[in-house]
């Protein structure tokens, strides 16, 4: 169930990104970050309020301020795209997938100095909060898209509470979660490199079906070549022979002639 959750949540993400990348320029690495900086000085007040929406509408606004044409709904969409990577690479630790997102290491600033403001309101309150709250405000707005009401988050905020009640029933919950999504992206990960391997092997088979078309298509080259060569040489031998007769029949002519001459010039003389 979670798992379906989820991926059906990163390709929403995605699809909605793609569909407004048609009608705006992609975004650069710059812009991304000037965006991930703005959306870090407002993270304490996102983490504050449910209801975010004049929230986006300033990120909107500071960034039209750096030069940027990027409307609300484009900048939450942005936002819960890059969470979704996050959480994804987040999950496999320290590694060479990291290197394929560039902006791990801001997201990971961001949720450092939201551990540390949770870290310094339980040592004031006195009270313990669960780890999973880091993405509150996350889950918080895609729940109410999907057209929760305030009462069904208040409900599942009790619920969590009760589930995370014992210390040793929240390490082990936190622990399959974690395993879970973990598992997810390595399913992921795994379907994603057999996909890979697939249209290499496709790739190979084409090329050498091309290879082979090709040497294919030299043999009857070369074999309609050697043909034509043949050919030219049975039509230079029979000239040859054409010349040969033509030179024979001359001379004959020439000796005849030659005679026939002599013998009119005896009689002559005669």
């Amino acid at each position: 169930m979670y798992r379906s959750d989820h991926q059906q949540q990163y390709s929403l993400s995605v699809d909605i990104e793609r569909s407004s990348g048609d009608r705006l320029p992609q975004w650069s690495l710059k812009e991304t970050r000037d965006f991930l900086g703005i959306r870090a000085e407002l993270d304490a007040t996102f983490m504050e309020t449910k209801r975010n929406k004049i929230l986006w509408e300033l990120v909107s606004t500071r960034m039209k301020e750096k030069g940027y044409n990027r409307n609300p709904d484009q900048c939450k969409c942005k936002w819960k795209n890059l969470v979704t990577r996050y959480k994804g690479f987040g999950t496999l630790g320290e590694g060479e997938m990291r290197h394929h997102f560039p902006f791990f290491n801001d997201l990971q600033a961001i949720y450092d100095a939201r551990m540390q403001r949770m870290l310094w309101l339980e040592d004031a309150e006195g009270s313990k909060k669960p780890q999973a709250e880091l993405f509150s405000s996350e889950n918080d707005e895609t729940d109410a898209e999907k057209g929760g009401s305030s009462s069904a988050l208040k409900k599942k905020r009790k619920a969590k509470e009760k589930t995370n009640a014992g210390s040793n029933t929240s390490e082990s919950s936190s622990s399959s979660l974690i395993n879970e999504v973990k598992q997810i992206m390595e399913d992921f990960l795994k379907q994603q490199m057999e996909m890979e391997v697939q249209m290499m092997n496709a790739y190979d088979a084409k090329e050498e079906e091309r290879r082979a078309k090709e040497v294919e298509w030299r043999l009857k080259m070369e074999a309609l070549e050697n043909e034509r060569v043949m050919i030219m040489q049975k039509w230079r031998e029979k000239e040859d022979e054409i010349r040969v007769r033509e030179e024979a029949r001359n001379e004959k002519r020439d000796a005849l002639i030659s005679a026939f001459l002599n013998k009119l010039k005896r009689d002559d003389e005669m």
